[in-house]
């Protein structure tokens, strides 16, 4: 193991410098290193020898190693405008981990689920769906992989792994969870990588409004489809009697809300509603942007306490639960998508693949929503929404294409990972999900999937106004 490791450590920097030496022969050296730069962090995010927080940080020193671009934007990206999003929306979600207000709403929409084992996959399925928009994707699977495992054996399915009842419904809830994510711009941090990219094209703010007008009907286009296919899937039985009396005691022994729960709703609410009438007062409150509205409300957390006299949250508590990591991996997917756009390797990327017979049409969506799926596949949906977005943007624009539908298709391309027990879907696999059942039911899914995204942003933009423009 310790050999593998090491194996592991080294192949990133050898991959790099072998990029490097082939690439300086035909384009220049910061191109040729922004190139490699993707090449070793992808691998080390598919090989994981390091966390992949730490694989986030590289461009830092391979940036101040190669002079790729100035450094000062480098470093911006790790304590971006985006990255006090993700901070204050965190501290709110850490109330509601620590008052179980998001077991409670958890529990509460499956109190009304039947016996039927259908009924229940599709329960689960729209659960995890409707949560994700709202809630990070690692804590929604976190929420409803427990409660679901604990159900089974409730009703008595002890064997979880290649147990063809658990199997539907853990699935349901890691891919509910993993493509939810789009419906919101809080919903994955790849969305508010999208957005950044987006008001850097149009020179103007992207409300959140706008993105849910966009995003929200292709959701759920997406959501009846992966039900449809979790539906065909062969289950033993029928019915599963007992479930809803069970999510009903559970319910029932959380007990009333109580005030730091009603708090904790409260903040989140609020901000949420404040981020999407922004359009209302942001002639009055021009720098109240949603993510120093999700800042502040954060911020009041130190401040409100609960009904036994204490804080909503302490400094401790925030030091320790905040995601850090995954705002490093974000931070670091932007720090890479700034080397390969400044020094124009994205451009060369796009001159490679507009070698392909790309008029703009169908075929041109299919190629960039594959591109974007791949990536994605084999890394995270942030990592390749920085990659792929930039690289779609420099690919319509030398083809003369609005690049516009191009870019919000890929954006639902890089949220639709099935295959790999990576992110959402490794957290399944601890809980009993079979890696063997994910990535066989996850290919079928993976290849459908992109010709119906692929589809469905050529239709949307033959037929949608709202998808030709910001």
């Amino acid at each position: 193991m310790k050999r593998r490791r090491s194996l592991n450590v080294i192949s990133g920097p050898l991959l790099f410098a072998a990029v490097f030496a082939i690439l300086d022969i035909f384009i220049p050296a910061k191109q040729a290193a922004a190139i490699a730069s993707i090449f070793w962090m992808g691998l080390w995010w598919v090989l994981r020898p390091v966390n992949i927080a730490v694989t986030a940080l590289l461009p830092i020193p391979l940036n101040a190693f190669f002079g790729m671009v100035p450094m000062d934007g480098i470093i911006s990206k790790y304590f971006s405008e985006i990255v006090v999003l993700l901070v204050g929306s965190d501290l709110i979600s850490l109330v509601w981990e620590k008052t179980k207000l998001d077991k409670r709403l958890a529990i509460k929409s499956l109190c009304g689920i039947g016996t039927s084992v259908r009924e229940q996959i599709a329960v689960w399925l729209v659960a995890s769906t409707l949560l994700s928009i709202f809630l990070p994707n690692v804590v929604v699977v976190m929420i409803l992989l427990p409660v679901a495992v604990s159900m089974l054996k409730f009703l008595g399915q002890e064997q979880i792994m290649h147990n063809p009842v658990a199997t539907p419904i853990l699935l349901a809830i890691v891919w509910g969870a993993g493509f939810g994510g789009f419906g919101s711009p809080l919903g994955s941090s790849s969305n508010l990588v999208a957005i950044s990219y987006l008001e850097k094209l149009t020179g103007r703010e992207f409300m959140y409004v706008d993105w849910v007008m966009r995003f929200l009907p292709l959701l759920f286009i997406i959501m009846f489809f992966i039900l449809a296919f979790l539906l065909r899937l062969p289950v033993p039985v029928a019915r599963l009697e007992g479930g809803k009396e069970y999510f009903r005691s559970v319910y029932a022994g959380l007990g009333p809300m109580k005030r730091g729960e009603k708090l904790g709703l409260w903040l989140f609410v609020l901000a949420m509603a404040l981020a999407f009438v922004r359009p209302l007062y942001v002639q009055y409150l021009p720098l109240m942007k949603p993510a120093y509205v999700f800042f502040s409300f954060g911020m009041l957390t130190f401040v409100l306490r609960n009904e036994t006299g204490q804080l909503l949250l302490s400094w401790k508590e925030a030091e320790k639960g905040v995601m850090w990591g995954m705002i490093f991996l974000f931070s670091g997917g932007l720090a890479l998508g700034k080397l390969i756009t400044d020094t124009g390797a994205a451009a060369q990327i796009a001159k490679v693949i507009t070698l392909l017979p790309l008029s703009g049409g169908w075929e041109t969506m299919f190629s960039l929503t594959l591109f974007a799926t791949f990536l994605t596949e084999i890394s995270s949906n942030t990592a390749a929404a920085s990659i792929s977005i930039p690289v779609v943007q420099s690919i319509t624009q030398q083809l003369g294409l609005n690049p516009i539908p191009y870019i919000l298709t890929s954006i639902v391309a890089v949220n639709c990972a099935f295959i790999l027990p990576v992110s959402t879907r490794a957290v399944g696999v601890t809980y009993g999900l079979s890696p063997d059942d994910l990535m066989r039911q996850g290919v079928r899914l993976s290849v459908m999937c992109m010709l119906l995204v692929s589809l469905l942003g050529y239709v949307c933009m033959k037929f949608w106004p709202l998808f030709l423009h910001l």
